[in-house]
């Protein structure tokens, strides 16, 4: 299985959940819904799941063994981790080119045109 395309749908900043992912595995089957999620300690990725008649989340899509998991969570928190540091970047490049922005240069002083004088 090796994921073939991974897509971070929505990130956020409020509240435990920090990003939506959606994967492709083999390019043959997408898995949307994918939460990243901030634990105690660090971060899981949560697999998508329902509410069932009892109240309980059961997991809609799941990997089968541990170490399907653990690729799994590894891809996915890499890429958020990518895009949390390119999202970074971007915001203090912007904040590097307001000030700069902003400064007014003064107006070149007019030097009369030795023909029209």
């Amino acid at each position: 299985m090796e994921i073939t395309d991974l897509k971070i749908r929505k990130m956020m900043t409020d509240g435990r959940l920090r990003a939506i992912v959606s994967i492709t595995l083999d390019q043959m089957l997408a898995v949307h819904d994918i939460k990243v999620v901030q634990g105690e300690n660090r971060l899981f990725v949560a697999m998508p799941s329902r509410k069932d008649e009892g109240g309980i989340f059961r997991d809609i899509v799941h990997p089968i063994s541990a170490q399907a998991r653990q690729y799994l969570e590894q891809q996915i928190l890499n890429a958020y981790q990518e895009q949390l540091a390119l999202i970074e970047a971007e915001a203090e490049s912007a904040e590097a080119v307001e000030p700069a922005a902003e400064e007014v240069s003064a107006p070149a002083a007019e030097t009369a045109d030795p023909e029209t004088t």
